[in-house]
């Protein structure tokens, strides 16, 4: 039997988005949930919280005070960890880790990658065009191309009308 030392990281990264939320549940459902106590994975769930002055730099040069966006920044992040761990007791997975760090999603999570020494990284699919895509950049893309590990893109499924 393995002992958590043994075990494989497995990270997901998650933000405020359905598409996120619905990779992280997926994710419990497929490899943690059916084995109640005895996961196959050890769970590191990472929330990156972009930087006041990455969101600020969009709006151009001025003066703006910054707290009440450091406030909204915190909050988001503070309810992103919260439904986290609301979905990992739900599915009974209470020995999880979550983190909330500062950066852009794209290094953030590669460098979560690094750190605990991922197998695999678990993401959600926005499901953007090429256009917004090239744009906004995607961070699916990006940990694909440049994460040291296998990487998983979840893809919420659509609903039909």
């Amino acid at each position: 039997m393995e002992t958590e030392q043994e075990k494989s990281v497995m990270i997901v990264g998650i933000d405020d988005s359905t598409e996120s939320i619905y990779a992280l549940e997926w994710t419990l459902d497929k490899f943690f949930f059916p084995y109640t106590s005895n996961h196959p994975f050890k769970l590191v769930i990472v929330h990156a919280k972009p930087s006041p002055s990455s969101i600020i730099g969009l709006g151009g040069p001025g003066v703006i005070d910054v707290c009440p966006l450091v406030d909204h920044l915190k909050k988001i992040a503070a309810r992103v960890s919260e439904i986290a761990k609301e979905i990992c007791n739900s599915k009974l997975v209470n020995d999880v880790i979550i983190e909330v760090v500062e950066g852009d999603p794209r290094n953030v999570l590669c460098e979560a990658v690094e750190k605990h020494q991922a197998t695999i990284l678990v993401v959600g699919s926005h499901g953007y065009g090429a256009i917004k895509r090239a744009v906004l950049g995607s961070v699916s893309d990006y940990c694909a191309h440049h994460a040291h590990c296998t990487v998983m893109i979840v893809k919420k499924p659509k609903t039909k009308h």
